[in-house]
């Protein structure tokens, strides 16, 4: 019986490591991207806000692989402020 209470609370918590994992307090390793990167995208977990402004500035995603591997990378996008209405 004992073992049957250690063995539910050692899964229980590793549940609970795996929840805190895929958490915001988690950050992988930022990696730069460029158009030779092979991206492996199941699901965006967060996009970086565009300022808006006219001209190039860095930008993040982070998102999760289909290995359940959580990457962020950083890329160049455009500013908002130039579209033309």
């Amino acid at each position: 019986m004992k073992a049957l209470l250690i063995l539910a609370l050692v899964g229980m918590s590793s549940f609970a490591l795996a929840d805190q994992l895929k958490t915001a307090s988690f950050q992988p390793a930022v990696e730069q991207y460029d158009y030779s990167t092979n991206l492996d995208i199941k699901r965006v977990i967060n996009l970086s806000t565009i300022p808006n402004v006219c001209e190039v500035v860095p930008a993040t995603m982070t998102y999760e692989d289909h290995h359940g591997q959580v990457h962020t990378i950083q890329y160049r996008a455009m500013g908002d402020g130039c579209r033309q209405n």
